[in-house]
């Protein structure tokens, strides 16, 4: 366990701007910043960072959290990991108390495999740098083949797998790394012949895989040999720290390059983006030689909404990637292509121009992808009215991805001018496309806003009710209740308000309110979390007394994450609550949250405990059912229902003076 003197520091020197803006491109926004949210897919930014606060919150998806949550949903750690991560950053040293045997026993088993990963690429660095198979068949491969420099070795981690077949394996045995977590990594296979272990990647250089962070997730090898029957590359499996459709190579050290220049260009391999970085070309990324898939693209945008695509000179797979880049469409990003001269591709190219040369071969050659596709396949279908028509076809697919109608319509009438086809028959095809394969109701949304839009004006304004961004009524639950409570507290516990008692007006604070309404009746919340932060608030509140504002860092910085995530999603859930100008510009008087305290506090509070007393009387109507029961207890059971119903009548009434 890190003792709490480091998570205070921990959480004082974190930025919560700087580390959300390694994971996504964030913009000013009055005293915040904004994003689309990293969690969930979206078009328009919802996704808020606080640094007053130090917190964010994703008014799309409810997701919300201090810095070290965020890192624990982004690299998928548990909190300790994340409080490391993040004081790593920091140069904040980590002082952990001794752990029980079963907090041992609960050891992360996604930690073990990422404490592999990094043992297993430093022991392939040492052994491409120190022992000479590595010097004489690794480091010559890379040095004079491929002209990387030695900084540039040691910048990705480039290492060597040994040729003897088990090596690896029984190093990493000897050092106390186990068997088991060699094979989820897949570092090492199991023998047929003997059970034994031998290494996945023998007798290959290899390239180290980065997740965003910049934890090893993964490794690609790369055979030497001209055997025919080797496979060229060997890759790391699927495992609990890597999937292949979430990670680009090559981001980790791109991504501020990405940010800075607004797009990113997308290659295929891992040489073709070392290469570039060596040139001087930092914003490159890889797919790896896999199929582009949605969960990259979507890694990419976090970042940029601009890519542009280089294509070897070449290249016989044109045509099958085009359908990963109507993917890129799809997601609203702005896809550029750029054809190399042949024979070149992008580590040769990189290779052999200076990094200006680069850029401006990019600036000069790069074109608009649909314009490029739709060049590309006339080519193809020159003379051909049958291949013609597929091939309109063709582009109808690619535009009818493209989310923005603007954007839509601006391609329609490229393509309508390239092909030579009525603008009009392109539109309709699109519009029919849409509708068949995305669900597209943009006619109908318009017309509907339209009606509404006419409605408004010709409607007499009506003074609004109050509104709750949750409202609780009688048959809310428990969850529902104990929420409503703790935000009534955390927002307005120092707060008073006024209430008539007779003829009187009484002057309540909140907190106290709350506190002695329930403890008079030693009624526990049920939601642990909940239940947490009311014991926090309370001993705060007990030595501050009333009146006086309980900090919120105590909850947002919380040692348990859940807490933390609750108070961010509660102290935030009104935050984009703005009233109607209309009702303003009527001189319209709209209520706030806070000027309803006199009727929201004792309304939570008296619903949660008729919901408590609806429980204990369905409860004991469950007991009656035994037909065994003696009748003296039969008796005290019935008396006990009726004190209860007795008690409902009364809180039902209450509760009737308070709605009206």
């Amino acid at each position: 366990m890190i003792d709490r003197e480091t998570v205070d520091r921990i959480y004082a020197a974190a930025n919560i701007v700087d580390i959300v803006g390694d994971y996504v491109t964030l913009k000013r926004k009055g005293v915040n910043y904004v994003a689309c949210c990293p969690f969930h897919n979206e078009k328009t930014p919802s996704f808020v960072v606080s640094p007053s606060k130090g917190v964010y919150k994703c008014f799309g998806c409810g997701k919300g959290g201090n810095a070290v949550t965020f890192v624990m949903e982004q690299e998928g750690v548990s909190y300790p990991e994340a409080l490391k991560m993040v004081a790593k950053r920091y140069g904040i040293e980590v002082k952990e108390e001794a752990m029980t045997e079963e907090e041992l026993r609960r050891n992360d088993d996604r930690e073990s495999m990422f404490v592999l990963n990094g043992w297993a690429a430093e022991y392939f660095a040492n052994y491409l740098h120190r022992d000479s198979e590595g010097i004489n068949v690794g480091l010559a491969y890379f040095r004079q083949k491929r002209g990387l420099t030695d900084a540039t070795i040691k910048k990705f981690g480039l290492g060597f797998c040994p040729s003897k077949g088990d090596r690896m394996s029984q190093d990493a045995l000897a050092a106390g790394y186990k068997r088991e977590f060699l094979l989820s990594t897949g570092l090492s296979l199991v023998s047929e012949r003997n059970g034994g272990l031998y290494d996945r990647f023998r007798d290959r250089v290899i390239f180290p895989v980065h997740n965003i962070s910049g934890r090893i997730v993964a490794f690609g090898g790369r055979t030497l040999r001209t055997d025919k029957q080797v496979a060229k590359y060997q890759n790391s499996p699927e495992s609990e720290i890597y999937s292949k459709k979430r990670e680009l190579y090559g981001l980790y050290f791109a991504k501020k390059a990405i940010q800075q220049q607004n797009f990113a260009i997308m290659v295929e391999g891992y040489l073709d983006v070392i290469s570039m970085h060596q040139a001087g070309i930092e914003n490159v990324v890889a797919s790896s030689g896999t199929s582009l898939t949605t969960e990259q693209i979507r890694l990419l945008g976090r970042f940029t909404k601009n890519i542009t695509v280089i294509y070897d000179g070449d290249s016989a797979g044109i045509h099958a990637s085009l359908r990963g880049i109507d993917m890129i469409l799809k997601e609203g990003m702005n896809v550029r292509v750029v054809l190399l001269p042949e024979p070149e591709d992008p580590d040769s190219f990189a290779r052999s121009h200076t990094a200006a040369e680069v850029q401006e071969y990019i600036r000069a050659n790069e074109q608009d992808f649909l314009e490029f596709k739709a060049r590309l396949l006339l080519q193809d279908a020159q003379g051909d009215p049958i291949r013609k028509a597929a091939l309109i076809g063709d582009m109808v697919q690619s535009i009818a991805q493209i989310p923005d109608s603007i954007q839509r319509s601006v391609y329609i009438k490229e393509c309508s001018r390239i092909m030579d086809i009525d603008e009009q028959i392109l539109i309709g095809e699109v519009a029919r496309k849409r509708l068949t394969t995305s669900g597209d109701r943009e006619t109908d949304d318009f017309l509907r806003r339209q009606a509404a839009a006419r409605q408004r004006e010709t409607a007499q304004p009506q003074r609004p009710e109050a509104e709750y961004a949750q409202k609780v009524e009688a048959g809310s639950s428990f969850e529902a209740l104990e929420r409503e409570i703790v935000k009534y507290l955390l927002k307005y516990g120092h707060c008073s308000f006024d209430f008539k008692e007779g003829r009187t007006m009484v002057s309540c604070n909140v907190a106290e309110v709350i506190f002695s309404e329930l403890s008079d009746d030693q009624i526990v919340f049920r939601n642990p979390i909940y239940a947490k932060i009311m014991a926090v608030y309370r001993e705060q509140w007990e030595l501050s007394g009333p009146g006086v504002e309980v900090p919120a860092h105590l909850f947002l910085n919380h040692i348990d994450p859940q807490v933390c995530s609750a108070a961010v999603d509660i102290l935030t859930s009104d935050d984009n609550y703005v009233p109607s100008e209309l009702w303003k510009r009527k001189e319209i008087h709209v209520e706030s949250e806070a000027e309803m305290l006199a009727v929201g506090v004792p309304k939570a509070v008296t619903l949660y405990k008729s919901k408590v007393v609806q429980a204990l009387i369905k409860e004991l109507s469950d007991r009656l059912k035994d037909e065994t029961l003696p009748e003296a207890e039969m008796n005290d059971i019935l008396q006990r229902m009726n004190n209860y119903n007795q008690v409902k009548a009364t809180m039902a009434k209450k509760l009737d003076r308070l709605i009206l």
